[in-house]
């Protein structure tokens, strides 16, 4: 269970009259909910950089603003119609979370850089630019060499798989 606690500014560990620790935070306190620290297990959580919590002043990313108003970039156009692709390929209204990662590889993504986030549970890693995405299974890509065949060559085919193992269709 989280329970948010708020930063203190001096060194000691004297607790903010009339807050209690809990996951609440008295706003007529005048408590502000960006100086609140996350405290799990009874131990302050290092934050992750993943927080969008914005301070007095700081503003929105060009590229963030931009999406949140309608104007997406290049990059998040294609991840978008790549992902509507997969839910329609797929009849998969919710992907997973790896049904994502799958689409974010096969759109070319690598992990080349050291993280930008301190993630304390998680290794970090990269790996090469040109590293195969390794999201299909073996073979997958024969299904696709060629020219699509009708439906009837495929009856054909399947016709005549039955007639090798089976014998002559009665």
């Amino acid at each position: 269970m989280s329970t948010s606690k708020p930063e203190q500014p001096s060194k000691n560990d004297e607790p903010t009259p009339g807050f209690d620790g809990g996951g609440v935070v008295d706003r007529r306190l005048g408590l502000d909910k960006r100086h609140v620290t996350l405290v799990k297990d009874g131990k302050v959580v290092a934050p992750t950089g993943l927080e969008r919590r914005r301070g007095p002043g700081r503003r929105l990313s060009d590229f963030t603003k931009s999406a949140e108003e309608g104007e997406m970039t290049t990059e998040q156009f294609l991840f978008l119609k790549a992902i509507d692709a997969f839910k329609t390929g797929n009849s998969k209204a919710f992907p997973s979370w790896t049904d994502v990662l799958e689409v974010v590889r096969l759109l070319g993504y690598r992990k080349t850089m050291p993280s930008e986030l301190s993630l304390p549970a998680a290794e970090d890693w990269k790996e090469k630019a040109d590293a195969p995405a390794n999201v299909r299974p073996d073979g997958w890509e024969r299904r696709f060499k060629g020219k699509p065949k009708s439906e009837a060559e495929l009856t054909d085919e399947a016709l005549d798989e039955f007639e090798r193992n089976f014998g002559e269709a009665a």
